[in-house]
């Protein structure tokens, strides 16, 4: 990590979701501080996966993971989870092959299904397939049955592999349960269509009408140029911000283990359930709109 990067780090307050004040007035009109949520995708996925994420969550810069059921890893990571108090959500997946050798041979052929169409064409996530209805369903119901068995209680929140909790199918049959967390779309993707940027507005309001929203939710990737964090980072002063990341891929994995988090003043990872952020909460939030995003946090 470079010095530049070191410095942003520093200089950023991070917290998990669960404050230790009230972030809302008690109006519910303005927020008081904002809050960084560092997530950890592919919890489970194979052993790697699983090992770097903890020495994240050990050098206290992930504060939460998101867990992927049938596959290689997901037993022995949930194990971990519970010894070592670790938050986890479920980390929905439709895009890669379940690999537990246990996983039920239906499952995996509904699973394939889905696979083929939603990797088929780049535009398969924003179309209804009334063919999958029965498969999605099935493949959804079942990874949530999954996690209950292997974390022992229900998710409460919930995103997915490649962003496909938000694919049609799912969206539209609302084969999540209400009232949970979920992730909501890339607030600050590239340059894209006028079309895209309305599809993805739109379906955040909608979300924002069944589910809990944080305010704004990115990757750390790329990590340069450092000002692209810098701004992310700033964000989270005032709102509530979360940062996706994925260990396993070597520069993030860099970044996030060599940063020296211990002696920065103001600066700490607390490992807390994520949830427990919302719990209590005003049931109606502002709308913001910085770098022409517009965020609306919990249902009306």
């Amino acid at each position: 990590m470079n010095s530049k990067q070191t410095t942003l780090l520093n200089r950023t307050e991070m917290v998990s979701a669960t404050p230790t004040i009230d972030p809302m007035s008690d109006s519910g009109t303005h927020r008081q501080r904002g809050f960084l949520i560092v997530n950890g995708d592919d919890w489970g996925r194979d052993w790697i996966t699983t090992q770097r994420i903890r020495e994240c969550v050990v050098h206290r810069t992930i504060s939460s993971v998101s867990g992927m059921v049938f596959m290689e890893d997901s037993e022995r990571a949930a194990n971990i989870a519970g010894q070592e108090e670790i938050d986890v959500g479920l980390h929905l997946n439709f895009t890669a092959p379940f690999s537990d050798p246990n996983c039920p041979a239906p499952l995996k052929n509904h699973q394939h299904e889905i696979c083929a169409y939603l990797r088929g064409h780049r535009l398969a996530r924003g179309i209804f397939h009334p063919g999958l209805v029965r498969s999605f369903d099935y493949v959804v119901a079942a990874q949530i049955r999954e996690f209950e068995r292997l974390y022992q209680r229900v998710p409460n929140r919930i995103d997915g592999h490649h962003h496909m909790h938000l694919c049609a199918n799912v969206f539209h049959g609302k084969l999540l349960p209400a009232g949970i967390i979920v992730r909501r779309n890339d607030s600050f993707l590239p340059a894209e269509s006028l079309i895209k940027r309305l599809y993805r507005r739109v379906q955040d309001r909608s979300l924002a009408q069944r589910y809990r929203l944080v305010d704004f939710f990115t990757n750390l990737s790329p990590l340069s140029p450092v000002v692209r964090l810098d701004r992310i980072f700033s964000l989270s002063r005032e709102f509530v911000v979360e940062l996706e990341t994925h260990p396993v891929r070597a520069e993030e994995y860099r970044f996030l283990v060599t940063a020296d988090l211990s002696g920065a003043e103001g600066l700490i990872v607390e490992q807390s359930p994520i949830n427990d952020f919302f719990h209590n909460q005003s049931t109606r939030y502002r709308c913001c709109a910085p770098f022409g995003c517009t965020s609306i946090l919990g249902p009306p």
